[in-house]
């Protein structure tokens, strides 16, 4: 494996910059050889250069070319082999395991949009007749369809080296839609950013199209001046509330405003309800603390929250808990950056008046670059804090239970409650019709709403949601997870009276595409008999 740690531009590659990032590894501190070169403002500017250059070119490539390029990534992913998997274990200390998984997620994701434009629905086609005879006035023919809204911008999150990261999901999405991408680079994982991008550019070779559909730049203060590039049309972020919100901003503050989709914060609550704690408490405890610790707690759908109502059963819960939080091990985390924010975490609600440390797995075998999971307990009055200190994100193996006074407390918080990407009820069939007024709240709270099971692990699919209200995301009518995230890089267009040989295939009379088209106002795949051709 070459690595050059030069910047990606236009199918080249370009090294001007003096500022040098390293490549650490995660559980040793040791530095790769090569270092990689802080992308300068020409150089940025470059980047976007290509991808505008590019964007005519890719979005009027037909669906099925950019399914097959899609595949095409997908394939050079999978022949990333097991140099390039110990690669991705030194600079992150995730293990192979979880890493092969995440290697495959990532091409199926690729594959799972290749087949989504295939299918065309995304087109989201709609055809609407003339009526030259209408009074009082006729009707003109009026056809729509969606196409990519331009290059986009993508930021690597720190805590999926491979499935929200270069080829990650914000990236199959934009190229899915017909969006050239400039990626920035992570700095947690430099050295596997270069690999995927190199798989990227050979697939961008096999397939032919534009050498600036991809292009990715490193440096840990180049995002601004991306966001604030006016090529860009779009920004795909995952990452801290802090991070994400200056990147609204500033996106805001041009003057052309784009959307920025950021994925930010989430508590991701655990409600524990009557009937499933008295039936299944034990088995909910073990299996929370599993979800808990899982990835280091570096996953987004982290529970850092549990809720329950006092009872003996509660009681009972959370000394299982704490037994359970007790026999976990310390694990290392990404990176130096993410332990410190981590421990930073900790130490901020140890001190919250009313906040206890109920259980710290293994503290005292701890190394410098391991996070130690805490348990803590929170008196009811602190969930209800003017500063929501609970509703604040600890990212790692961290999580709160808190012991409610009464049902009217839980709905009083849920009524309350900042946005989250998830929401899970432990509950039996009896507590589900107990507590309707509850799921009715959550839903307006929450992007995906699970009975039992746990939120870590999500699912890559058509109907998934990964995404919610603010803050969880900048903009809760989208996912950056499962095929309706292309539908974030899109717009609509209107064509009128358009002759119907130069009109896009998908709004063609004959329906040449096959798609199911909305036409005069029934879903149907028939050709269309237009009045003007009559």
């Amino acid at each position: 494996m070459t690595i050059l740690g030069h910047n990606y531009i236009g199918g080249a590659r370009s090294g001007k910059g003096d500022v040098k990032l390293l490549s650490i590894a995660a559980a040793t501190g040791e530095a790769h050889a090569v270092p990689f070169l802080t992308a300068t403002e020409a150089e940025v500017s470059a980047a976007v250069d290509a991808a505008s250059a590019a964007y005519p070119a890719y979005r009027a490539l037909s669906a099925e070319a950019r399914a097959t390029f899609l595949d095409a990534i997908a394939e050079e992913i999978d022949a990333l082999g097991d140099d390039f998997i110990a690669e991705v274990s030194r600079e992150t200390a995730l293990p192979a395991g979880r890493l092969q998984g995440e290697r495959s997620r990532t091409s199926n994701q690729m594959r799972l949009f290749a087949k989504v434009l295939r299918r065309g629905d995304f087109y989201g086609a709609r055809i609407d007749t003339a009526l030259p005879q209408r009074q009082p006035l006729p009707r003109p023919d009026l056809r729509q369809y969606r196409i990519g809204v331009g290059p986009v911008g993508v930021f690597g999150a720190s805590n999926f080296p491979l499935a929200f990261s270069v080829a990650g999901g914000d990236t199959a999405a934009a190229l899915a839609a017909g969006c050239p991408v400039v990626f920035k680079a992570h700095s947690g994982h430099l050295v596997t950013s270069e690999l995927v991008a190199d798989a990227i550019e050979r697939a961008v070779k096999r397939s032919g199209v534009p050498a600036g559909t991809f292009n990715m730049i490193y440096g840990d203060r180049v995002g601004a001046q991306l966001v604030k590039s006016a090529g860009i049309q779009a920004v795909g972020f995952t990452g801290s509330l802090r991070g994400g919100r200056a990147l609204c901003d500033m996106a805001a503050a041009r003057p052309q405003p784009i959307p920025v989709f950021a994925e930010m914060s989430s508590i991701n609550p655990i409600i524990l309800l009557p009937q499933a704690l008295a039936t299944r408490g034990e088995a909910i405890a073990r299996d929370l603390i599993a979800s808990v610790v899982v990835g280091v707690g570096q996953l987004c759908t982290s529970p850092g929250l549990v809720l329950g109502v006092r009872s003996p059963e509660l009681t009972r819960f959370i000394g299982q808990l704490r037994e359970a939080m007790a026999a976990q091990t310390p694990q290392t985390m990404l990176n130096s950056a993410g332990l410190k924010t981590y421990g930073g975490g900790v130490e901020r609600l140890s001190k919250v008046p009313g906040v206890v440390v109920v259980a710290a797995g293994g503290s005292s075998e701890a190394q410098n670059t391991q996070a130690v999971p805490h348990l803590f307990k929170a008196e009811a009055s602190v969930l209800f804090a003017k500063d929501a200190p609970l509703e604040e994100e600890v990212f790692g193996p961290a999580t709160v239970i808190v012991e409610l006074e009464s049902r009217e407390q839980l709905i009083d918080f849920a009524r309350n409650m900042h946005g989250q990407l998830t929401a899970t009820l432990q509950a039996q069939p009896e507590d589900l019709r107990a507590y309707q007024d509850l799921i009715a709240l959550l839903e307006h709270k929450a992007g995906r709403l699970l009975v039992n099971g746990f939120p870590t692990g999500v699912e890559v699919s058509d109907a998934m949601v990964h995404g919610g209200p603010y803050p969880a995301t900048s903009d809760a009518r989208g996912t950056s997870v499962g095929t309706l995230a292309i539908d974030r890089f899109l717009r609509p267009i209107c064509y009128q009276n358009y002759p119907d040989e130069l009109l896009p295939a998908a709004l063609q009379n004959a329906n040449p595409l096959g798609l199911m088209r909305l036409v005069d106002g029934e879903q149907t795949k028939a050709v269309v008999k237009d009045p003007r051709t009559a």
